[in-house]
């Protein structure tokens, strides 16, 4: 989106309100803001997300919004009067405007077109909600790397910025970014490992890497990679455990029991007990597989346990 076509749509906004809805920003802004193009551009940076519209649901409708009200515009301008003009102001009345679909992307797709727009990530993270999957496989976090001691080790993140390129051998490789919640790191895949592995190095992508840190350039680390590994998510992201001890007195043995458990069925879910208005989260030594300890719980306590 240019700056003249921004400033315009602010100045506007400026002198004659906030937005109450996109009906209301086509019917309103200059018309050069009603370029397609910029529109596409705003939704899905989330630009409208405001005003309670779906991306995807507006990404669907949008192009003939924009043509019915320049076309309304455009008569207005003339004098000509619309037949149910009147009609349409009023609460429940009639519209031949298109209704905005409730159609929503899922979570990866969201983010990966706002990162598109924007060059970063606004309304989430790819990995928020998934600190306890990473935590099982990774040996410390991004920004902990430059205090590690050990020559070979492993980072979990989401893959950016990917470059390849060939050797002076004509052999491909490629570095990129890999980032996590806590920070970001330079990775070289060689060409062996890119000639096996090369097809995982893709932008969006969430994986574990291990390997070693290249420590001869004191102003920038590299990470060079020995291995690459997808981690693989569901498109609904990881679900969680919940045990509401709220209306019990706990005795000494349920915890044990419960620690037992959980820790005989490891697995990516993160664990939260509830205790009244307080929730405790436990560490990812105790994340769980949901499917196989769900009904040895529910067997002890009912239905305090809970999935969300």
């Amino acid at each position: 989106v240019g700056d003249g076509v921004a400033n315009m749509l602010v100045e506007h906004r400026d002198k004659q309100g906030k937005f109450l809805s996109f009906y209301d920003f086509i019917e309103r802004v200059p018309e050069p803001v009603l370029n397609k193009r910029t529109l596409e551009s705003l939704i899905k940076a989330g630009a409208f997300d405001s005003l309670g519209h779906p991306r995807r649901g507006l990404l669907a409708v949008y192009e003939s919004l924009v043509d019915t009200a320049l076309v309304r515009r455009r008569e207005r301008d003339q004098g000509v009067m619309s037949l149910f003009g009147e009609i349409e102001e009023t609460q429940g009345g009639f519209s031949d405007r298109a209704e905005i679909p409730a159609l929503v992307f899922d979570k990866s797709e969201q983010l990966r077109l706002e990162k598109e727009m924007l060059g970063f990530y606004v309304s989430d993270h790819p990995l928020r909600g998934l600190e306890s999957v990473l935590a099982r496989r990774i040996t410390c976090q991004i920004i902990d790397v430059p205090d590690r001691k050990e020559d070979n080790f492993s980072l979990g993140g989401v893959v950016s910025g990917v470059d390849r390129k060939f050797t002076r051998k004509g052999e491909q490789m490629a570095t990129f970014t890999l980032e996590d919640l806590a920070g970001s790191i330079e990775v070289t895949v060689f060409p062996k490992l890119f000639a096996t592995h090369g097809h995982l190095v893709v932008d969006d992508q969430i994986v574990l890497v291990r390997g070693r840190l290249d420590r001869r350039d004191e102003a920038r680390s590299t990470f060079m990679a020995s291995d690459v590994t997808v981690i693989d998510v569901p498109k609904t992201g990881i679900e969680s455990l919940y045990i509401d001890f709220a209306r019990r007195n706990l005795q000494m043995e349920e915890v044990d029991e419960v620690r037992d458990l959980l820790e005989q069925h490891p697995g990516d879910s993160p664990v939260y007990l509830t205790f009244g208005a307080k929730t405790v989260a436990l560490g990812p030594q105790y994340s769980v597989d949901i499917q196989k300890v769900i009904g040895l719980l529910r067997a002890r306590f009912g239905n305090a346990v809970s999935i969300r």
